[in-house]
């Protein structure tokens, strides 16, 4: 047989096999709900899709994810150098037969006392472990031949019933790594513990980082995918409950011991703002993503061929009183197009305006608005025609709230949003067991000083919708419209006139290659 002959067959395969992947893409994108600006893992069922190791190094953003292959945590890799167009990359951490490793779950990233970019996770069932870089793109990733550097303490060792090994993050700070595991104990709540390294290896346990209090965060709430950093002047501790999703405490950070002085969430029942993970630019930026759990039905999503969102880049600040500023970056303004532009747009009590010359699906809405003597503004997305199908962005200045009314997002009955653990749609053929309810419309807390006006970016991606307030507060949500008309937008006042003094509207284009 000729080397022609013997190359034949490969190429016609390796011709299938590039056929299947435009079709694939194809596919994808004719998906009405398939995220089209924000961040996808290439991976068919990126769910969980937890952003891990976040990390800026060498004039890239880096994120790393989990993956499954043969039902195994591995961890993909995806950078960027502006936070809008990212290149995938090898997997960072994968688990071969014999390591002590059986999964890589939740942890973060640090440049370690020797200046090496290096990652600390959950390795399950073995414990805290420990992977280090070996170029500058963050490209090839050498596991620890210590792993796991801090094993789950054994019945009978002097270690049993003192901590628990979870999710972890690590800093480092003068002479010492350090390493933060989360958890729970159901006398103290959402717990975390803390241990303390010179080289990586040898790691001495601490005590509990700190204490959980009960007028923030339930019995029953964990403290997992921990991401603990400076902000401002104070600290910051980052993490989620499976019940209720991200949230935040800051406080003070003195002798390695944290002491909380507030708590915010970034996720309230009907919404879908899970598992996060963050990072500091060289702009001195802290930029965080979360994973935006899908919320149809476990047989609707495989079905699809995907699942798997983050939210956008979310840029965090402290305010002048001490409390969480949240904004996105400027950067996604290079994916606006075909704008639109309104100025003292004045709406009745009880009007609805349809704005006709704004619609899509995939949308980026500024909007500066005077209450007047309204009660109530709304803005209303993925309307159709008839408004069967409409999801509604209301702000109650009186009650104090801002909310995203999903009851109307779909006509479809293979959408759930489960409350607890919204994250359940996916993971069970029934979701609305064990109390879980089916929560469409989310509320959060907001609130509005005299006279201050009313300041809303809403960014809209198919199934993804993110609403920030005033810089002050932001609320992510699912939706699923089933009708391909339902693309209207419109604007509503209840209980009163008010003015609208600024509406700009844009289109934005696809920055996700896959």
């Amino acid at each position: 047989m000729s080397d022609a002959d013997k190359t034949a067959p490969e190429i016609e395969h390796v011709g299938k096999l590039i056929l299947a992947a435009r079709e694939l893409l194809e596919k994808y994108r004719q998906d009405p709900h398939r995220a089209r600006f924000h961040l996808m893992g290439p991976e068919d069922y990126n769910q969980a899709f937890d952003p891990h190791g976040c990390i800026f190094w060498k004039g890239r953003y880096h994120i790393f994810y989990p993956f499954f292959p043969g039902g195994v945590n591995y961890w993909g890799h995806l950078s960027s150098t502006d936070l809008v167009y990212w290149t995938c990359h090898p997997t960072a951490i994968t688990i071969a037969p014999g390591d002590p490793d059986r999964h890589a779950f939740a942890g973060g990233s640090m440049v370690n006392r020797e200046g090496v970019p290096t990652l600390i996770y959950n390795g399950l069932e073995a414990g805290a472990c420990v992977a280090t870089c070996t170029d500058d793109g963050l490209i090839h990733w050498k596991k620890h031949p210590a792993n796991p550097v801090i094993p789950i303490p054994k019945e009978g060792s002097p270690e049993f019933g003192k901590y628990n090994m979870w999710d972890v993050c690590g800093w480092v700070d003068g002479e010492y790594h350090y390493c933060l595991s989360g958890g729970n104990r159901k006398e103290a709540g959402d717990i975390a513990w803390l241990f303390r390294s010179r080289d990586l290896v040898h790691w001495e346990y601490l005590h509990p980082f700190y204490t959980s209090d009960r007028r923030w965060t339930g019995e029953e709430e964990d403290c997992s995918c921990p991401d603990f950093f400076p902000l401002g002047d104070k600290h910051v501790l980052m993490f989620i409950s499976h019940s209720r999703g991200t949230q935040y405490y800051i406080g003070r950070y003195e002798n390695e011991t944290f002491y909380p002085e507030s708590h915010g969430r970034m996720n309230w029942p009907g919404g879908a703002c899970f598992a996060q993970e963050s990072l500091v630019d060289d702009k001195g930026r802290r930029i965080f993503w979360a994973w935006a759990p899908d919320q149809r039905t476990r047989q609707r999503a495989l079905a699809s061929g995907w699942a798997g969102v983050l939210t956008m880049p979310r840029v965090l600040s402290l305010a002048a009183d001490g409390s969480m500023l949240i904004n996105p970056p400027d950067e996604l303004a290079v994916l606006r197009y075909d704008a639109r532009h309104r100025e003292n747009v004045k709406l009745a009590a009880e009007a609805e305006m349809p704005l006709k010359d704004v619609t899509g699906d995939c949308l980026e809405l500024a909007l500066e608005v005077d209450m007047g003597k309204a009660k109530e503004f709304v803005v209303k997305v993925c309307c159709s025609p008839d408004g069967e199908e409409q999801t509604a962005i209301v702000c109650n200045p009186a009650a104090r709230t801002l909310s995203i009314d999903a009851t109307r997002a779909t006509i479809s009955k293979e959408v759930v949003t489960p409350y607890p653990h919204n994250f359940m749609a996916f993971y069970a053929d029934n979701p609305l067991v064990d109390g879980r309810q089916d929560v469409r419309v989310q509320t959060a807390p907001f609130e509005l000083a005299k006279g201050e006006r009313l300041e809303l970016r809403i960014f809209l991606d198919r199934s993804i919708l993110e609403v920030f307030a005033n810089g002050r507060q932001c609320l992510t949500q699912r939706i699923y419209p089933d009708r391909r008309d339902s693309v209207g937008v419109a604007l509503a006042a209840r209980g009163g006139a008010l003015t609208v003094r600024r509406l700009d509207a844009s289109r934005m284009n696809a920055s996700n290659p896959w």
